[in-house]
């Protein structure tokens, strides 16, 4: 439309008639005047009509719209302080409708959450899921900018894959052609050659994951970038991830602001991410677990989420009582959200504390030589201010391809990175096994055929280097950014267990 505008510039439009196109997401009338809530894209703007000669042709319709309506509205905009993005638009001297739309099925009203989600495809336009979505873009296009910036040359690793690169058990099984093969688990065995060739590389892309896992945390689809430098150590691969993630830090935090306090997140935690993070090793996370800060962090979860819950169910009480007196429509309908939300936090604080006094049995008998579960990262993170390296796992719980260390040689060179809060690991990675020779008896040790990566093994053979690299997961970095309780709404359409439609 040529003669559109966008709400996001009506700021420096105050004074002029603008043309808006949008839907219409709310709509009152008050005697001779309505008021419609319009958002395009952009942003939110309320219009302001005034029932006479220049509305008379369209007032009548345009008190009445349902909610999702799409428009085209013409007037002036006024600066209001009072109004979502310091302006109004008033004096209406046009208004079409363009397209109806009747029994909109989300309603301001309370919905569950798998009333939502079979309705992702229209639950986007809400205003929380709108911000997500946005600083989802932001965060991608922060990915792109800090490697290609820095001179990284992007390699499109293949969906198809032959071989496994994570663990056998979550592997997504494929047909192709006759021959059996598997979605990847990750790009980074190809981003290796490519490395080789320029140094300097990254892939950025949909991973797959078979795992049959229902948290809060897991995904089987996910956008994960990874990164893979020449002639490194761990020490040079750990400091990129530092500056990365305080790049899409700053880059959130600058644009989102508003976004972020919008959905409750306390923008000042993310301030707070700066270099350097803490940096522990895997059997410095044992020792945490088995200590005493870990026992006395669970056991004050375990009180404050009691006392929480009873307050919340003396809060449905009253709710409860305020609706069954409640005279208005709206009175009743807003109680009846209220209850709604207290009730699901009530079931979730009630599911919390059932598992509290088991999470502080494995924390103090979490056994050297296991891997670092996801309550394990959560009380590790909670224990620090800010990012935390764990670095130097046992090789039995790691991938075949992650280099041994020299030093000890039941470890490996790696790290995961957690992120703040109890949001968990958002980053994995290692150094990667460069003597053929140990390489190719650890692919024998994992009982993987020999024959599937006399590839790789030739990266070994011509001139070989140190190397590494990572792999940060998208959603779980949105999760975190945002203050989301669930990575379902990190991603436009999330596939977990039993979850594939829209």
């Amino acid at each position: 439309m040529k003669d559109r505008n966008y709400i996001a510039g009506l700021g420096d439009m105050v004074g002029s008639a603008v043309t808006l196109y949008g839907w219409v997401s709310k709509a009152r009338a008050s005697g001779k005047i309505a008021f419609l809530t319009l958002r395009d894209g952009s942003g939110t703007c309320q219009c302001v009509l005034e029932k006479g000669d220049a509305t008379a042709a369209f007032f009548d319709e345009a008190k009445k719209l349902a909610q999702e309506t799409s428009v085209r509205i013409v007037g002036t905009v006024r600066a209001d302080e009072r109004a979502a993005g310091g302006v109004e638009l008033h004096d209406i001297t046009e208004f079409e409708c363009i397209g109806g739309s009747g029994d909109y099925p989300i309603t301001p009203k309370a919905h569950g959450i798998d009333f939502l989600m079979n309705r992702r495809h229209l639950w986007f336009r809400s205003q929380r899921q709108w911000r997500i979505l946005r600083i989802r873009a932001t965060i991608v296009d922060a990915i792109r900018s800090f490697y290609n910036d820095r001179g990284f040359v992007l390699i499109d690793t293949p969906i198809f894959a032959p071989a496994i690169g994570e663990g056998a058990s979550t592997l997504f099984e494929v047909d192709y052609f006759g021959e059996d093969i598997f979605l990847a688990q990750t790009g980074q065995l190809y981003v290796e050659a490519a490395c080789m060739a320029h140094d300097k590389v990254y892939c950025f892309g949909p991973t797959f994951r078979a795992e049959k896992s229902k948290t809060r945390r897991h995904l089987t689809e996910f956008w994960m970038v990874e990164p893979e430098i020449a002639f490194a150590d761990l020490d040079e691969v750990l400091e990129l991830a530092e500056d990365f993630v305080c790049h899409i830090v700053d880059r959130v935090v600058a644009k989102h602001r508003d976004d972020l306090e919008s959905l409750g997140r306390n923008v000042a935690d993310l301030e707070l991410v700066k270099k350097p993070f803490a940096r522990i090793t895997y059997t410095d996370a044992r020792d945490i677990l088995h200590g005493s800060a870990a026992r006395e962090l669970l056991e004050k979860d375990l009180g404050d989420k009691t006392e929480r819950v009873k307050a919340l169910g003396s809060k449905i009480e009253e709710l409860e009582a305020g609706r069954a007196s409640a005279k208005k429509a709206w009175q009743i309908e807003k109680a009846a959200q209220e209850i709604q939300a207290a009730r699901e936090e009530r079931s979730e604080l009630e599911e919390q504390i059932v598992n509290i006094p088991n999470h502080i049995k494995l924390a103090s008998e979490f056994e050297w030589g296991t891997d670092l579960g996801g309550v394990d990262e959560t009380i590790i993170s909670r224990l620090h201010d800010g990012p935390v390296f764990v670095t130097h796992y046992p090789k039995e719980v790691k991938a075949f391809y992650m280099r041994e260390d020299r030093a000890d040689g039941r470890l490996v060179e790696n790290f995961d990175l957690l992120a703040p809060e109890g949001y968990g690991e958002v980053i994995g990675g290692s150094m990667r096994e460069e003597d053929f020779d140990i390489l190719l008896r650890k692919i024998k040790a994992h009982n993987l055929p020999v024959e599937n990566f006399e590839w790789y093994l030739d990266l070994r053979r011509y001139g070989s280097v140190p190397h590494g690299g990572f792999g940060l997961g998208v959603e779980r970095t949105v999760a975190w950014m945002c203050g989301l309780k669930h990575i379902r709404e990190a991603a436009a359409y999330p596939r977990m267990m039993g979850k594939v439609y829209p």
